[in-house]
């Protein structure tokens, strides 16, 4: 494996660890726990999400890097390739809602196919399809409520198989939509267009990831002193839902600093069988998502006695040395299923599936 490859792939390992704990919390956990470890376990919400879809636009970015080398034919033909794994996995997100409502893979496909578009063109339009998406977004946070919809006690969306609820779901008030969640993949197209092999390149992506994340938790400690509105304060502080502008620039600052980091040690580890068998599990996680999501949800509930619709109740409230616990296990037997499968295949299982359909 190469070194840029292996980096790349480590930041997705974390990526997938940090959503085991989101998601485990989420329906397990008590989301008031105001204990150290519970907090703790909050700290992966939205990062882990946000450096997923960064890692998404990257590996979009590197699978077209040769762009002095392509034809035209060449750039019609891996578009089209990148729109197909975009309906696949907008199909698969889809049935898969029917499980998990708080899927992501459906909005995956909406990312992929816009990015499709951009794609070849020059790495500065990335940047302002970024900047465009979260300026859409905030603009329509004053022309819709952003509760409508929701139910925020249970966190179900009353009307999402309806199709004027599915277009705001998906473009603006879901778990994770287009507006402004593809500005994730517009930076992690420019980003993969970088040459990670230079040590600048790695000090410029850090020190601006800093930059941005310091610049707004500077400005949340500022506020905490100051006698701000409830809006304000709540504009300022907000978490995941809505994705206002603090959000954003906090968790992309914390996913450059990330990558960047996991790119830098994968220059000393690249050789290492461990960094080799945590690069194999970061290269299915498409795999490692549904089987979190279904067989790791399911054996939690039987841990508890219940089964899956009973746990979906929200009234679990398991402690969270127990969810960290159960997420490091589970991410550990990842790991051995990545090693064991990657020694007779290169891909992951639900990988394998959505090249053979779209490749």
């Amino acid at each position: 494996m190469k070194k840029r490859i292996i980096g790349f792939d480590l930041a997705r390992a974390y990526a997938i660890f940090g959503m085991f704990i989101v998601n485990f919390n989420m329906v397990f956990g008590n989301h008031d726990d105001s204990s150290l470890l519970g907090k703790f376990l909050v700290l992966f919400s939205g990062h882990s999400s946000t450096v997923f879809v960064i890692l998404a636009g990257m590996g979009v970015a590197l699978m077209t890097n040769r762009l002095q080398e392509y034809t035209r034919e060449d750039r019609k033909r891996l578009r089209y390739t990148i729109l197909k794994r975009a309906a696949f996995l907008f199909i698969f997100g889809m049935l898969f809602c029917l499980w998990w409502p708080a899927d992501i893979l459906h909005l995956y496909g909406g990312y992929m196919s816009i990015g499709a578009l951009l794609v070849f063109m020059d790495k500065k339009y990335y940047l302002i399809a970024a900047a465009i998406v979260m300026v859409i977004f905030h603009l329509l946070l004053l022309v819709i409520p952003f509760e409508t919809g929701w139910d925020l006690v249970t966190l179900e969306y009353s009307d999402f198989w309806t199709i004027s609820g599915f277009i705001r779901n998906t473009f603006y008030n879901g778990w994770n939509p287009i507006f402004p969640w593809f500005a994730y993949f517009a930076i992690g197209l420019y980003l993969g267009r970088l040459d990670w092999n230079l040590k600048q390149t790695q000090k410029k992506v850090f020190i601006t990831g800093l930059i941005l994340y310091l610049l707004v938790e500077g400005v949340r400690y500022g506020s905490s002193l100051m006698n701000l509105s409830t809006e304000t304060r709540e504009f300022i502080y907000a978490d995941y839902i809505p994705p206002v502008l603090p959000f954003l620039l906090n968790t992309i600052g914390f996913g450059m600093m990330l990558i960047t980091g996991f790119m830098l040690i994968s220059q000393y580890i690249s050789e290492k069988s461990w960094a080799i068998d945590l690069a194999r599990t970061g290269q299915m996680t498409l795999t490692h998502y549904v089987s979190h999501l279904s067989i790791g949800l399911i054996v939690l509930a039987l841990f508890q006695g219940k089964n899956y619709s009973e746990v979906m109740d929200g009234k679990n409230m398991l402690e969270p040395l127990y969810i960290l616990l159960y997420s490091v296990g589970f991410f550990i037997l990842s790991l051995y299923f990545s090693k064991i499968w990657g020694k007779k295949f290169k891909q992951g299982p639900l990988e394998m599936l959505m090249r053979k359909i779209t490749d």
